[in-house]
């Protein structure tokens, strides 16, 4: 299992065990994560799994494909730390990874 860390807004923070080869939005929805929804169950065509990645991590992700980035446009505070959870893997590497939900989200 792989420990993820999603902050809210406030500052609360929840951990939870992600599955390898599952994505940190499906680790989120299957965990009851306030602020990640995966409306469209991962197909990166809703960004409603929008989520900041701590600066430690950014080097650790793969690249932003250019489907993840054109979604990213239209997410309420994206910056250089915004991905989609549901285009991140989880694997062995990003055990402990800290992501954080916008307040857009809430």
């Amino acid at each position: 299992m792989t420990k993820i860390t999603y902050v809210d807004h406030n500052g609360e923070s929840r951990t939870v065990d992600g599955i390898a080869g599952e994505s940190l939005m499906e680790a989120a929805v299957s965990n009851l994560v306030p602020g990640i929804d995966g409306d469209c169950g991962g197909a990166c065509a809703c960004a409603t799994c929008h989520v900041h990645v701590e600066a430690d991590w950014l080097d650790k992700l793969p690249p932003i494909e250019p489907t993840e980035k054109s979604m990213l446009e239209f997410c309420e505070g994206a910056d250089g730390t915004s991905r989609l959870g549901c285009q991140i893997k989880i694997g062995p590497a990003l055990d402990g990874i800290v992501v954080s939900t916008p307040i857009a989200q809430h």
